[in-house]
């Protein structure tokens, strides 16, 4: 039955019904001739003392208020009126009446008057618009199911939906082609979810159903549904009412909006431009197009921006296209000069495109990626399975997704050339290639916590010193990136610089520390630099001698190194006191001296390589020892297990590893005499120098070079010194020539004026040798200079 046949057909009868109200029969002068039970009721008049009296009489209101006349036309019955009529005992009934007529013949019964309490008419009234309405007005669909889940009726609102489709007696899920209930935690079907109404009288509200109904069988519709019970006076079912409003614009509003903001907490989660492009294709794909692209300029990715009118004339990379299950290599593309992307890129705006005869898709839209800096590149969205092309409202939501991926792209784009730059900063900063020495062998790694911009304020160094010594560096600057970088640099280049002056390890960190409490002093004047101010720097200095197997060191708040004995594979840790941080200042440095035996292994490290968040100090050096107890495998295979074995994943602090194995020079390899405070053994240290360069097998050429910087070097320190002289030759991969003596007093080079005595023997061993240097002792000085051994 259709909501329209539904109203007309439906019992309307109310108060005024004649089989209810109160009757009078009146002649054609308004004269009462007859008089029903009911009206007795309403008014208190018995028959026989209202039959002959005209019907006003009965009323008080204003004298001819109740009108005979445009009676009700056909036989239905209709309010007239409303009156105010006088009951038998004095009060006032306020009455609704209506007429039908009975004879024209103008004798006789005439008027059939219904008079009915016109409180009760007008509830009743009332509640008939109501019903009128939710029938033929509302634009709530609504329909009653049987027990059986059959239609039985329907409103005119769900009527129309379904145009002149047939469906009475048809069940939930054959109202609409393509069914699918959307909302989570229901059931399957309709007729399901009816069913658990049915059965717990417990109604369904909101239940979102999709589909296609038959007035519009080629789109999409989604209803918002709610079911009730219908049950008899004792509680027994009848059937099912439902109520369903299509929401389908604001369904698709809502789903627009969740698209949005699921691509907020997804696209953009790294700073890589390809996965960025992927991201936004898993959002966008399948609910929104059914394929998309994402092509960028060049320059892009490379970290440089186009030049203002330069974008379409540049080169384009596809990086993406999608729906795809794993990643493609990015392939340049060549636009068409009238195609879709060119015309986004020229335009800087959004271009909607429909079918072509060229093309699958009968959809597309290209929308530019780009930021206040200027074009990135281009986003293509393609429907080609999806039933609606693109429209307005999906180009607003289509330029906000590309938008918060532009946003992604230029911060990736900016981390690819401040990376370029930081590696370019790494590479200056820390040591790429160690030197190679005779005193030790040597193996690093580097692990900063900034993984992205792959530098940190860790650092290692291996310092090649005087008498075939070596420095060994490892320091740790607080804080992470490119800052904490930059103040590593100053620092690893401080500590060169000291370490050239050949000063002991705890004399070194004194006069770092008093440079960085310098600089930091200075820097508290200027608060956006304070950030970059070196306070609390650790750092770990030794030197070690291959000539004597000592080794001198000393520590500022960095963790003790671990030694492995190469006889044993005991690893123990030296006894070297432990100094303040760096920075702090005013506080003492202690130097540790011991002796290794050759082949001993040294592990230098940072702190981030035992100790950061979860983790045990004690177990991770447990660790670190069970790795170097096979000391005897090569330097890098270690370095791998132990940065494998304690860091096996990301980590929250930089960490260094410098790992050391000493070495001895060969008692042939180094000559060494004591000779006496006296001028004449000026001719003798010549012979023993000569002699020994010649037993050694070196050329006349490095003999004559080296008697005379012997010759200098012992008459400056007999001239300038006191006490016996050691003159000290070693051969190592250059001729090493020391003079030692009791003296503190450092020459200077100096200019010789022409008419000088003397002053020229220092100038002409800074001419005739590599390098030339002072070195302090606790009992004095010694003065050394190197010569290039020719291959």
């Amino acid at each position: 039955m259709s909501a329209v046949y539904a109203a007309e057909d439906a019992d309307f009868r109310g108060p005024l019904d004649v089989t209810k109200a109160a009757t009078a029969v009146l002649d054609g002068d308004g004269t009462v001739v007859g008089w029903g039970p009911a009206a007795h009721a309403l008014l208190g008049y018995p028959p026989h003392e209202a039959v002959g009296r005209p019907i006003g009489t009965f009323v008080v209101d204003r004298p001819g208020a109740y009108r005979m006349s445009a009676p009700l036309p056909g036989a239905a019955l209709a309010r007239r009126q409303v009156l105010h009529m006088r009951h038998r005992d004095g009060h006032i009934v306020r009455v609704a009446t209506a007429t039908l007529p009975l004879s024209h013949a103008g004798t006789g019964p005439a008027r059939l008057l219904a008079v009915a309490d016109a409180d009760e008419t007008e509830r009743w009234e009332a509640l008939q618009s109501m019903l009128r309405g939710l029938a033929t007005q509302s634009p709530v669909g609504l329909a009653i199911y049987d027990i059986d889940l059959r239609v039985v009726w329907t409103n005119h609102a769900l009527y129309r939906e379904m145009g002149t489709f047939q469906y009475a007696g048809l069940g939930p899920d054959e109202m609409v082609t393509d069914g699918e209930i959307l909302s989570d935690g229901y059931p399957t079907t309709l007729a399901e979810a009816m069913r658990r109404v049915i059965a717990t009288g417990e109604p369904v509200i909101e239940l979102h159903y999709s589909g296609r109904p038959p007035a519009d069988p080629d789109h999409d519709h989604v209803w918002s549904c709610s079911y009730y019970r219908l049950q008899d006076a004792d509680g027994r079912a009848l059937g099912v009412c439902e109520e369903t409003v299509d929401i389908t614009d604001r369904y698709l509003a809502q789903q627009r909006l969740d698209l949005l903001v699921r691509a907020g907490g997804r696209v953009g989660t790294s700073l890589d431009m390809t996965r960025t492009a992927q991201e936004l294709s898993s959002v966008a794909v399948p609910q929104f197009a059914d394929a998309i692209t994402v092509d960028l300029i060049d320059v892009v990715l490379e970290g440089d921006q186009p030049a203002p009118g330069t974008a379409t004339s540049r080169r384009v990379v596809r990086v993406w296209e999608g729906p795809s299950e794993g990643p493609r290599s990015a392939r340049p593309v060549a636009y068409p000069a009238d195609s879709l992307q060119a015309r986004c890129l020229a335009g800087g705006r959004p271009v909607l495109e429909g079918p072509t005869p060229t093309q699958s898709a009968h959809s597309r839209l290209a929308v530019p990626l780009r930021t206040e800096g200027g074009p990135l590149g281009v986003v293509t969205f393609c429907r080609d399975r999806h039933p609606d092309p693109f429209e307005s409202g999906d180009l607003l939501v289509a330029d906000e997704l590309v938008a918060r991926a532009a946003v992604s792209i230029d911060n990736a784009r900016r981390f690819t050339r401040e990376h370029a730059a930081a590696l370019t900063l790494q590479r200056s900063l820390l040591p790429r290639h160690l030197p190679r020495l005779t005193a030790v062998d040597v193996a690093h790694r580097y692990l900063p916590a900034d993984n992205r911009a792959g530098v940190g304020g860790d650092w290692y160094d291996v310092i090649a010193l005087s008498g075939t010594r070596v420095g060994l560096v490892v320091g740790d600057v607080v804080g992470h990136g490119v800052r904490a970088a930059a103040t590593m640099g100053r620092l690893r280049t401080s500590v060169r610089a000291f370490a050239r002056l050949d000063l002991p390890p705890d004399e070194l960190l004194t006069r770092l520390d008093e440079l960085i409490t310098q600089d930091a002093h200075e820097q508290t004047a200027v608060q956006a630099e304070t950030e970059d101010a070196a306070l609390g720097v650790t750092c770990l200095y030794a030197v070690y001698d291959p000539v004597t197997g000592r080794c001198s060191m000393a520590r500022a708040g960095s963790p003790l190194p671990s030694i492995v004995d190469p006889g044993t594979g005991a690893v123990s840790h030296p006894d070297v006191p432990a100094g303040p941080p760096l920075g702090l200042g005013g506080l003492p440095f202690e130097a540790a001296e011991f002796t290794l035996p050759e082949g001993s292994l040294i592990a230098l490290f940072t702190d981030g390589l035992i100790q950061g968040r979860d983790r045990d100090r004690d177990a991770e050096l447990d660790a670190l020892h069970a790795v170097l107890a096979e000391h005897r495998r090569p330097l890098d295979d270690l370095c791998d297990r132990i940065v494998t074995t304690l860091l096996p994943g990301p980590v929250d602090d930089d960490a260094a590893l410098l790992l050391v194995r000493t070495r001895t020079l060969d008692s042939h390899e180094v000559a060494a005499w004591d000779l006496p405070d006296d001028p004449e053994v000026v001719g003798r240290a010549r012979a023993l120098a000569t002699g020994q360069v010649d037993a050694w097998g070196l050329d006349g050429e490095l003999g004559f070079t080296t008697e005379l910087v012997v010759s200098e070097l012992v008459t400056n320190a007999i001239r300038y010194a006191s006490g016996p002289i050691q003159l000290r030759l070693i051969r190592d991969r250059t001729l090493i020539c020391e003079v030692s003596d009791t003296g503190h007093t450092s020459p200077h080079l100096r200019r010789a004026g022409s008419e000088d005595e003397g002053g020229r023997g220092l100038f002409l061993i800074a001419q005739m040798t590599q390098q030339w240097g002072t070195r302090y002792t606790p009992t004095g000085k010694t003065i050394w200079a190197e010569q290039p051994i020719p291959p």
